[in-house]
């Protein structure tokens, strides 16, 4: 089984998506289901993680409901409010979904950066073991050494970096980031999707051969059994069209043996997240 380890279903509202600003307008519309599933098939993936793209439980609801009426839906990565005192009450409600399969907080909008090893947010992040669901780190390059503080104390729980911690490729900048993905992939709880870069490129001017360095390194740092390949769609669009984007690492796995390959393409993600 092959699936995209990362995207999003959008009905914008300016009111629900703040992130989404004038520089993002192609956002502005509606990226539901059914114009996903041809994007799956035209580079033959069998199936998605549709990932939380606001922070309210209207979103994880909206999202498990589309997963039910989808099959290729595989998994969600929804939202709940950790640094609640009810965070419990809300894992309770929804880890009864068998299709979630894991959180995310948007960690690199917070204005501390300490954020993520505040109290509260670990009180409620150290509950996702008792149900079984994954956190997804969404982080920029400067969190990288508090993740790592991070996920030391939370040696049981399985983390994935999203979009490889949004290294500076736009910069050409890769050895700070290098030396802390490499510390941060050095703990055997984490992972790291393969996903987000043309966004963090110049979108108009990038060619594939950009990224072959920051790929060369993950794969280096994490090794084959702990990566996975994500489009980010539709975010990806701002850049390029969704085959483009699958592509350069689908083009850049052609160097591994057939069995890597495929567990960088579907199996990992298959096997993190519990996907059948």
């Amino acid at each position: 089984m092959r699936i995209d380890s990362h995207q999003h279903f959008i009905d914008y509202r300016a009111e629900d998506y703040p992130w989404i600003g004038e520089q993002q307008s192609v956002l502005m519309q509606r990226f539901l289901p059914s114009d996903l599933k041809p994007l799956l098939q035209s580079v033959a993936f069998d199936g998605t993680i549709a990932v939380q793209a606001r922070q309210t439980l209207k979103e994880t609801e909206w999202l498990l409901a589309l997963a039910e009426q989808n099959d290729f839906i595989k998994g969600v990565v929804g939202w709940v409010d950790l640094c609640s005192p009810d965070v419990r009450q809300q894992l309770d409600i929804y880890s009864k979904y068998p299709k979630l399969k894991g959180v995310r907080h948007v960690i690199h909008d917070e204005q501390d950066d300490d954020f993520m090893l505040r109290e509260p947010f670990l009180r409620g992040l150290k509950l996702l073991g008792e149900y079984g669901l994954t956190y997804d780190l969404l982080i920029f390059e400067k969190h990288l050494p508090n993740a790592v503080k991070l996920v030391e104390q939370l040696p049981e729980q399985p983390f994935v970096v999203d979009h490889l911690a949004k290294p500076r490729i736009r910069e050409g900048s890769i050895t700070e980031w290098s030396r802390n993905i490499k510390a941060l992939a050095a703990k055997q709880n984490v992972y790291c999707k393969l996903s987000g870069m043309v966004t963090e490129a110049d979108i108009t001017e990038w060619n594939p051969g950009q990224f072959t360095t920051y790929l060369d390194v993950v794969f280096e740092a994490f090794g084959p059994d702990r990566l996975m390949i994500g489009s980010d769609w539709p975010v990806c669009l701002l850049s390029r069209d969704y085959q483009s984007v699958m592509n350069i690492v689908i083009q850049y796995v052609d160097q591994l043996s057939p069995e890597n390959r495929e567990k960088v393409l579907g199996g990992n993600c298959a096997r993190f997240y519990g996907v059948e």
